[in-house]
């Protein structure tokens, strides 16, 4: 299997998570993934795409204005090596089968010259379209029937990348068709429980609950942490790899509404989405760069983050409460959603973060717990990579 990914940390994880369950499960298995995501991938093969995501995020933030005044700088070259370099691995490689993140939009090209089946992994539901919702990254409002449009723009990404496609059929030596093929079956890494399977998606769609690597029973906390989370009750507030706005202004309301509320707070800073000020720390504050979700979240009264879907599943893996303040894409969809389902308060925009607001989120959160509650007890049936496997293996 060849598995190829791009993307920080939250598009790298899954897929290093699904190449342990696969070799476990006796197949030879190669990681494309860009370079520094952070995600341990011991004893995995692991090869680069040649391009760095967490650089290009700490250069110049995450943002829609900052994507594109870093077009031809930064995000074209990017999707460059993206497009082309998985055609050179594999060629190298020769697999059975290649599982791509949307982003690879050479897949299909990979699939089709090597005549084996493509795995379309749809790391949030904006590709497969649907009357249910719009497309994630796109409205949080519910459109009707116009729901279906919204998952045009994806189909018109290929457009923007077509000298770099060929580039890639080039070293394939084929040609890019009108129209890539269909893929053999599409992967959602994402717990039913969470999203219901909406009634129009065609059998080849599969919700396998999300791919992750359990902690092992011997693991432990670092001791600072561990010290921290042992002392009582506390918050968690993690924004990952956004760098965005003011991270310090950010943080200040993040720990002002957390001490409003009388909580200690562990703050993970991540790639720089929020930076603390000497004059706010004390002893009910604990900073880290990043923190092991699977250990941490299941003993916080509350998660305050920007809704990444893994950090979503994780919060709710945990029975923990999520106040979510998206910045970008898929995040204000995943902040809707929770609250619509009564499993979170109202998302918090990240332009409009005030401690005010964070802590009446605060005061909320206990009204959600039951609910939240109830997700979790469904999320270990969830069989993620086992299921994906099944997928591919009959793809």
């Amino acid at each position: 299997m060849l598995l190829v990914t791009a993307g920080s940390r939250g598009d790298v994880e899954p897929f290093v998570a699904l190449a342990r369950a696969a070799r476990r499960a006796g197949h030879t298995v190669r990681v494309a993934a860009p370079d520094n995501s952070g995600v341990a991938a011991d004893g995995i093969d692991l090869v680069s795409l040649g391009v760095d995501y967490s650089h290009l995020i700490q250069a110049q933030g995450v943002s829609v204005r900052a994507a594109i005044a870093n077009y031809r700088g930064a995000v074209k070259p990017a999707m460059r090596k993206v497009i082309v370099e998985p055609a050179r691995i594999a060629l190298d490689f020769r697999p059975d089968v290649v599982v791509a993140h949307p982003k690879v939009l050479s897949a299909p090209l990979i699939a089709a010259t090597l005549d084996i089946p493509h795995v379309l992994v749809e790391m949030v539901p904006a590709v497969t379209p649907t009357r249910a919702f719009a497309a994630a990254g796109t409205v949080t409002a519910d459109l009707g029937p116009l729901n279906r449009l919204t998952y045009r723009a994806a189909s018109g990404a290929a457009a923007l990348f077509r000298r770099d496609l060929r580039e890639a059929a080039g070293l394939l030596g084929t040609r890019v068709p009108r129209r890539p093929a269909p893929p053999a079956a599409t992967l959602l890494p994402i717990s039913p429980a969470l999203l219901p399977r909406p009634d129009d998606w065609p059998p080849s769609v599969h919700l396998t609950g999300p791919w992750h690597d359990t902690a092992p029973a011997s693991a432990r906390l670092p001791t600072e942490i561990a010290a921290f989370v042992e002392a009582g009750p506390f918050a968690y507030a993690g924004f990952g790899s956004m760098a965005a706005g003011d991270p310090r202004e950010r943080a200040r309301a993040v720990v002002d509404a957390a001490r409003r509320a009388g909580h200690r707070l562990l703050m993970a800073t991540g790639l720089g989405g929020l930076a603390v000020a000497d004059d706010l720390r004390g002893e009910d504050l604990l900073v880290v760069d990043m923190v092991p979700h699977d250990l941490v979240l299941p003993r916080a009264v509350a998660a305050i983050h920007h809704g990444g879907i893994g950090t979503v599943q994780a919060a709710l893996r945990a029975g923990t409460v999520s106040i979510v303040v998206p910045f970008i894409a898929d995040q204000p969809f995943w902040g809707a959603l929770l609250h619509r389902r009564a499993l979170g308060p109202a998302a918090i925009p990240a332009r409009r973060l005030t401690a005010d607001r964070l802590d009446d989120a605060l005061a909320a959160a206990p009204r959600y717990a039951a609910a939240v509650a109830e997700v979790a007890a469904r999320m270990p049936h969830d069989r993620g990579t086992d299921a994906a496997l099944e997928v591919i293996a009959g793809s």
